[in-house]
């Protein structure tokens, strides 16, 4: 039987950016929180890196702010760039507060230095950090009785006035209020209505046939703020990870680039003669940038067919591999692959969506009483290339933003929502059809607007899309609703946003290199793309 919930607030999403909503909210609102799997199911559990923050003796806002806007090719908001870094020490502070079990440095937290940044700026609990942080904050959340969790809980569709058959003022998507979700284990579309409702479902690095994101990234918020009439930008931009394990019993496993900074090399197949290859792409061979070395990868994979390249660090001393990377070592035992003896097959694999829904600086989308935070956003702050560790302190920072927004918005009559109409019959064939369409979507969005694109690429990526399209409409608008039927939906609704604005985009910047459009054009512009009127 279905039901409707009542809220103050409803957060989709219980990742970083989710649960530092809920705590912020939890003192004066009521919360729902609805993830479709569990609390920790997300991209938040598995960051390997840190936080990045204006912490060190010598370091500066400016510096900051200069390293983020070098490394978005131009794109970056300045205005949204210089809010999150002013705003990040205190983000650490709150968590610090919470409990959360950074690496300390006699007596003081510390800080380590990545790629792009010109100080040692990164605040991290070990190898581990966003474990460590989604561990306080879920087990903080959960034990607050005004935060109430649904897991296994799925968005279907946001609730807005043209759902409900009300005419929003002219140029204007009119309001959101609440969304209807699928809880999954009891096969029922719920209500929940809400004033004031937050999208923080992560990106959609599952549009890709290999990513290094959990099975729940699937542009779930970008994919329905886009229906709900919301403006979304700079989609082309998709951050590749050189080297994740390429293995068919390994999912989503990095390998570290540390393995090339200590002397990994990268090799075609011994069938190939195990040619050593990056030295032809660059001068710095395996210690190019990451968006280099993917490239490269991308290029020797597609010439010659293959499903990998090898990475090779076995010229090591055994000793050495095993202090130096443990887990890597174990987890490529487990698989049957001794990395002091062979190379361990790898592949580029999508990793961060740099584009999303367009926000302000208070998380507000063009939807009255929709706010969205973190990867599921474009606030600026990324541009055509994230800098490392930037991501995790924007969730804080615009989740606090939004938070503070809400705090002040105007109170809002509820109008009467419907329940979900679900008197559709289930297909037998829909589930091999789903499985089919989800493979040959992530094959060809690999194949043809991955690392390197074309416009012939582009143009055959379009073609597929909206094929896949017509049969997704015709089985949504027909059949029950599963979950996955919902995630295949928004991930077609997605690769068509990324195509589309891959096609727009005439150069090459940042994450988006192009063969038939090499050269950068003299002003950076971001992509951005308006709904069709509903």
């Amino acid at each position: 039987m279905s039901t409707t919930h009542h809220f103050d607030v409803l957060i989709i999403g219980s990742g970083l950016a989710g649960l530092t909503a809920a705590l912020k909210l939890a003192p004066t609102h009521r919360v729902a929180v609805v993830t479709k799997r569990g609390i920790s199911d997300g991209s938040s559990n598995w960051a390997q890196g840190g936080i990045a923050a204006v912490l060190a003796e010598g370091d500066s806002v400016a510096s900051h702010v200069d390293d983020t806007l070098v490394a978005g090719a131009g794109l970056c908001d300045l205005e949204a760039t210089q809010f999150t870094v002013e705003h990040a020490p205190a983000a650490i502070a709150w968590l610090q507060e919470l409990g959360v079990p950074f690496s300390q440095d006699k007596g003081a937290l510390h800080l380590t230095r990545e790629g792009g940044h010109s100080h040692r700026r990164i605040v991290h609990a070990a190898d581990a950090t966003g474990a460590a942080v989604q561990k306080t904050l879920s087990e903080r959340a959960r034990a607050t009785p005004s935060i109430r969790f649904f897991e296994n809980h799925m968005l279907v569709d946001l609730i807005t006035d043209a759902k409900l058959g009300q005419r929003p003022f002219p140029g204007t998507p009119g309001r959101c209020h609440g969304a209807y979700v699928l809880d999954v284990e009891h096969d029922v579309i719920e209500t929940f209505q809400a004033p004031h409702t937050i999208l923080a479902t992560g990106g959609a690095g599952k549009v890709y046939l290999y990513t290094t994101n959990p099975d729940t990234a699937t542009g779930d918020g970008i994919a329905a703020a886009w229906r709900a009439g919301c403006r979304v930008a700079n989609m082309e931009f998709i951050q590749f990870h050189p080297t994740c394990l390429y293995h068919p019993h390994a999912k989503s496993f990095l390998i570290t680039e540390a393995v090339r900074g200590e002397g990994g090399q990268l090799k075609l197949p011994e069938r190939l003669g195990g040619h050593r290859f990056m030295p032809d792409h660059d001068p710095r061979a395996e210690l190019a940038p990451r968006d280099v070395v993917a490239r490269a990868i991308d290029f020797e994979m597609k010439k010659h067919g293959l499903d990998c390249v090898y990475l090779d660090i076995s010229h090591q001393p055994a000793a050495f591999i095993q202090e130096h990377f443990p887990n890597i070592l174990a987890r490529c035992a487990e698989l049957g692959i001794d990395i002091t003896k062979e190379p361990i097959p790898v592949v580029p694999a999508a990793h961060y969506t740099c584009g999303g829904v367009v926000t302000d600086l208070a998380g507000r989308t063009d939807l009255a009483g929709l706010y969205a935070v973190g990867e599921t956003t474009c606030t600026g702050l990324h541009g055509a290339n994230r800098l490392a560790s930037n991501s995790l302190v924007e969730c804080m920072v615009f989740a606090q933003a939004a938070v503070a927004a809400i705090a002040t918005a105007p109170t809002t009559l509820p109008p009467a929502l419907p329940l979900w109409d679900d008197s559709r019959v289930t297909d037998a064939d829909e589930m091999v059809v789903i499985s089919h369409n989800w493979d040959e979507l992530r094959r060809f969005m690999w194949d043809y607007v991955g690392i390197v694109r074309t416009d012939k690429r582009l143009e055959r990526a379009a073609h597929r899309i909206t094929l896949l399209q017509r049969e997704i409409h015709e089985f949504y608008a027909q059949f029950h609703v599963t979950r996955d039927l919902l995630e295949l939906r928004n991930l077609v609704q997605v690769a068509d946003l990324i195509v589309m604005s891959a096609m727009m985009r005439h150069e090459s910047r940042g994450l988006h290199f192009s063969r038939d459009h090499p050269d950068l054009l003299p002003e950076a512009k971001p992509t951005i793309l308006v709904p069709p009127a509903r």
